[in-house]
């Protein structure tokens, strides 16, 4: 009997080679019943030119913050990107996560003033549509796993939320998710090799996938024979500032229905704490800050797939050029399309339910547009 419910992502295997991302048959079609949960801020773009990169990342990593504290920690397909999430929950998670999603749009509202479409699609829906969603896990380090998805039902599931169906109301005003564990302390990460290049391809059509799958292949062993893969994230982890640069956006993540002035106190406490913990290697209560940075930059998501294949590459020149020579070819074959958006930096957003686990999640976006802008450049190929 197959395994279903909330059972059922655990199962899957995980596997460690990103050259595999594209074999068909890491990939497990959802069982039936499923909903898949979409977000995404309105108007983006112009969020992006008033440089509130930070804010818009906070954002799409506060839906999976919120589900997952809402599902007290049990693992679900979610992938993060940018701007807004996806994720996939069982028919027994589906009124928390409705809920969370909900009040994630209020706060979102509330407290980043950005407005975040959110909806919840029946996975029946897209197959009726003639898509599929299709699982994998990816482990780029031992200690986590990312969902990677393909079938096309993310973005079947994005368009009908962009026309306005299968919306979640936003909960009423001072309704606040539980984002407990999200957190932007770390500083920008400038290019150590010349460049942050923010990368989306999508397929043109489906009527030949192994051409695009082709592609996809080639350019992810483009980019692996790069140092450390073109990694954003430097081998002794990201810089760390006291008070950090994303300290107000924590204060208002975590504050709750909390006095915003004595919340942010406690944060002010907390964060310095763990500035002179990082800053200074010292170990304390079960955590010791080496393990723990180490961690971080083995657990980095800076590359990833859903319905295309999406990286944040600190690169040269040199294999930008590479990388748009051989895209822009296949665009002309009519195989793919894609978004190319270069910066000085990247950035990350931190989701650390424990420190004391090995777990901990950190998503990495360009810091000078990132995705969004990449997803702008994609959009004009259409």
């Amino acid at each position: 009997m197959p395994i279903e419910g909330r059972a059922f992502y655990p199962t899957i295997p995980v596997f460690y080679d990103f050259g595999r991302l594209m074999d068909p048959a890491l990939y497990a079609p959802l069982p039936d019943g499923w909903f898949i949960g979409v977000a995404d801020i309105v108007d983006s773009t112009k969020a992006i030119a008033d440089r509130r990169y930070k804010t818009v990342n906070m954002a799409g990593a506060a839906v999976i913050a919120a589900i997952t504290n809402a599902l007290d920690g049990h693992e679900f397909p979610f992938v993060f990107g940018g701007d807004g999430a996806s994720f996939a929950v069982s028919p027994d998670d589906l009124d928390r996560a409705r809920d969370a999603l909900a009040a994630t749009a209020t706060w979102v509202q509330a407290d980043l003033d950005l407005s975040m479409r959110v909806a919840l699609v029946p996975l029946a829906d897209i197959r009726a549509a003639g898509r599929d969603v299709r699982v994998a896990r990816f482990g780029p380090s031992k200690n986590v796993s990312y969902a990677m998805f393909d079938g096309g039902g993310l973005g079947w599931a994005e368009a009908a939320m962009k026309r306005g169906d299968y919306a979640v109301t936003p909960a009423p005003g001072g309704s606040y998710p539980d984002l407990s564990g999200l957190s932007c302390r770390f500083e920008e990460m400038p290019s150590a090799r010349g460049l942050i290049l923010s990368v989306l391809i999508a397929p043109r059509s489906s009527d030949d996938p192994s051409a695009f799958r082709r592609v996809i292949e080639d350019v992810i062993a483009l980019v692996e024979r790069s140092p450390e893969a073109a990694r954003p994230v430097p081998a002794q982890g990201p810089g760390i500032s006291w008070p950090p640069q994303g300290m107000g956006l924590e204060v208002r993540a975590g504050r709750g229905a909390r006095s915003l002035a004595s919340f942010r106190l406690w944060v002010m406490t907390r964060t310095l704490f763990a500035y002179l913990l990082i800053r200074f290697g010292i170990s304390c209560a079960g955590f010791v800050p080496q393990i723990y940075v180490r961690q971080l930059v083995e657990n980095s998501d800076f590359r990833k797939y859903d319905d295309g294949l999406r990286m944040i590459l600190d690169c040269t020149p040199e294999l930008e050029r590479e990388l748009a020579d051989r895209l822009a070819k296949a665009a002309s074959q009519g195989i793919l399309r894609y978004g190319l958006h270069r910066q000085d930096a990247a950035m990350m957003t931190c989701f650390t339910p424990s420190a004391l686990r090995s777990d901990h999640v950190h998503f990495i976006d360009g810091a000078r547009g990132g995705y969004a802008s990449a997803a702008t450049a994609l959009k004009a190929m259409s």
